[in-house]
């Protein structure tokens, strides 16, 4: 006889009975095909059979040019996109040589602080081919400019280019922490690209809305779920406010989620977002057009699950939770390396982790059926009850007048620090557990070869910005940030007076200083748990 369904729980504390049958279901259950309305098998009727997820490892490090070559070999490996990770200087608006940037530059990715720098990573790469993903928030319009002006130079049509800019500045109050200004500027520098987007480049998703990071900071399966999606409401009602019509900018809002440990909760996660998402579009802002209504996601595994301890067990995490997001029906996949609690992924490392995307896609035969797990009476139940607890986080939220509303009074933070807290316990008392940390543990572990970046990268990058503030135009940099300030305090939408400034050489810092004296910064409150 099973446990009693009070005894045991998804990792996210949803109530699993001993068995399930069709008489969990709603009684208008209705299990729709894939690639029909609601979406919940998949936004396409044929799927992976169709056209394979794009294989694209999250990759930056050191210096531009070692970047580059990074990116080079991944390509030649067989990957099929690219997605630039930034150093945490560039994160934060500043430029390699800052007295705030020492002992970070090229630690956690890439170094950007000009135009010069974007060109080194993309040199040889032709970016009229090849989609790539962008990893930045707060500073992410004036990065989104840099690349934009590159691919000019390369000779590429904008209107032409594909890829994403993930752009989520709500997530970065509420989990990552990593913002510059106050709500109300960011989630203007937000709908700015939205809009440039929809005019001059429609086929480039201007803003990926991430729960990735969500549910690193602790949050549950289901907070994750659910605060992504009113994240994704509050960009919408932005967007209206600023008057563009739903199905001209729907379709180019994509999604960034977790792929965790809890093998079927993920995958019934992944589904709920698909329906619940086609739903609210639906019912709440009148979208027609069906692209508007398919919610599309990059996953990546989950790195908060990764252990020092026994770095290769993480290996066998990473394969299934990357099973676990492609089950649940993911469009691009990154899946970490198993050297990631320890460094940045080496080589052998990150040759291994494309291995294992490579390993499911040609030889498990996922690839064969749209939606292999729909019809399980447990995955199906357990997506309806996602769904509806998501509904009910969304309800609330909306009650407390929407999220920036909800973020300034310290809701979804405190939810996600209860999550944690509540996590972190059922470690240490063992109630979780975590193998090869507080179960099957070894006392000496032998050591793993680790990629290390030293403090000759920040030498070096001080060193070309020297060179490029010596060889510029003062005045052409003056007159930029000059006339990047005067539209800062107005109304105009920001893109075009971000692409003269960073055309004219003006630097990540010099540009977000500017913004700075507009916008000021942000001040986190601290509130009571």
């Amino acid at each position: 006889m099973g446990p009693r369904k009070e005894e045991f729980a998804t990792n996210g504390g949803i109530p699993v009975a001993p068995t399930y049958g069709p008489e969990d279901l709603p009684p208008d259950f209705d299990l729709n095909p894939s690639g029909e309305f609601p979406f919940t098998r998949g936004i396409h009727p044929d799927m992976y059979r169709g056209r394979p997820w794009t294989i694209r490892q999250f990759s930056g490090f050191a210096t531009p040019e070692e970047t580059n070559r990074r990116y080079r070999y991944l390509l030649e490996q067989g990957q099929t996109g690219l997605s630039v990770a930034f150093d945490l200087p560039t994160l934060l608006g500043y430029d390699a040589d800052d007295p705030l940037a020492a002992g970070e530059v090229g630690k956690c990715g890439a170094p950007v602080s000009s135009i010069s720098d974007m060109e080194a990573i993309f040199d040889g790469i032709p970016l009229s081919e090849v989609s790539v993903s962008m990893t930045i928030n707060s500073p992410a319009a004036v990065i989104w400019a840099m690349y934009l002006a590159v691919a000019e130079r390369q000779g590429a049509s904008v209107r032409e280019l594909r890829g994403t800019l993930q752009n989520d500045i709500l997530k970065e109050y509420i989990a990552q922490k990593e913002y510059i200004f106050p709500l109300r500027p960011s989630m203007r520098l937000v709908t700015d690209t939205v809009e440039f987007g929809v005019r001059h480049a429609p086929a480039f998703n201007p803003l990926s809305i991430s729960g990735y990071h969500i549910r690193e900071a602790g949050s549950t399966a289901l907070q994750e779920l659910a605060f992504t999606l009113r994240d994704g409401i509050e960009y919408i009602e932005h967007a209206l406010a600023r008057g563009l019509a739903i199905d001209d900018f729907a379709p180019r809002l994509s999604f960034f989620f977790n792929a965790h440990n809890d093998f079927f909760e993920e995958i019934a996660k992944f589904r709920a977002a698909r329906q619940l998402w086609a739903c609210l579009l639906t019912d709440r802002f009148g979208a027609r057009a069906e692209r508007s209504l398919k919610l599309r996601f990059h996953a990546q595994t989950a790195g908060c699950s990764l252990t020092w301890q026994q770095p290769y067990n993480n290996v066998v995490r990473t394969a299934t939770q990357a099973l676990a997001a492609l089950l649940g029906g993911a469009q691009s996949l990154h899946a970490n390396s198993l050297d990631e609690a320890w460094a940045l992924p080496s080589e052998h490392a990150a040759t291994l982790a494309l291995r294992t995307q490579q390993v499911l896609l040609h030889e498990t035969g996922i690839i064969g059926e749209p939606d292999p797990l729909g019809g399980s009476w447990y995955l199906e139940q357990l997506t309806e009850a996602l769904d509806r607890g998501a509904r009910d986080y969304i309800t609330a939220i909306d009650a407390m007048g929407g999220m920036v509303a909800a973020i300034e009074s310290g809701y979804p933070q405190s939810e996600i620090a209860r999550a944690s807290y509540e996590y972190q316990r059922r470690v240490e008392s063992g109630d979780a557990v975590v193998v090869g940390v507080n179960r099957f543990r070894i006392e000496q572990e032998p050591p793993i070869d680790t990629l290390r970046i030293g403090e000759s990268v920040a030498d070096l990058q001080r060193v070309k910005l020297r060179r490029l503030r010596a060889e510029r135009s003062s005045e052409a940099v003056s007159r930029s940030l000059n006339q990047l300030r005067g539209a800062a305090n107005g109304s105009d939408n920001l893109m075009p007076f971000l692409l003269d400034a960073v055309k004219s050489l003006a630097t990540v810092g010099e540009i977000c200083t500017a913004l700075r004296e507009v916008f000021g910064v942000y001040e986190e409150r601290n509130e009571m748990l």
